[in-house]
């Protein structure tokens, strides 16, 4: 009795730890909600590369490059938007990268991964100017 105590117990402990190693496939967190929002980031909030770009272009080059490269720049990020936008829309229910919901911006960097850098390529969402909310630090000392 004794022998069948401890194997039954060695089961259950088994057990317990194999299905605890289940975890949440790599693309879990793309959806077609998420999908669609990202579309309509686009379509709505696309035309702010345009700005985004000149400032960027300025920092990095000089107020004359920030003011023709930049808004030329800025200005065919932002088209590049609003069509991957208006795409993502009206397919948001199909998963059509891959059999996936990521979305389908060019490859670039030099690992050719997806998540693109704001500075090469699209990001996945439309910049924002002003204050970045997506902080959740602040540098006051609370007393």
């Amino acid at each position: 009795m004794k022998k069948l105590a401890v194997l039954a117990t060695a089961m259950l402990a088994l057990g317990g730890v194999a299905s605890a190693d289940i975890q949440a496939p790599p693309g879990s967190t793309y959806t077609a909600t998420r999908k669609l929002g990202r579309g309509l980031g686009n379509i709505l909030y696309g035309f702010m590369e345009i700005p985004e770009q000149i400032v960027r272009k300025t920092d990095d080059h000089g107020r004359k490059a920030g003011w023709s490269y930049g808004a030329v720049d800025g200005t065919s990020r932002a088209l590049k938007r609003l069509g991957y936008g208006f795409y993502e829309v009206f397919t948001f229910t199909c998963p059509t990268y891959r059999g996936t919901f990521k979305q389908p911006y060019e490859r670039c960097g030099e690992d050719n991964r997806i998540e693109m850098n704001p500075s090469d390529g699209l990001s996945e969402f439309p910049p924002e100017l002003g204050f970045e909310g997506y902080f959740y630090h602040t540098r006051s000392q609370g007393w």
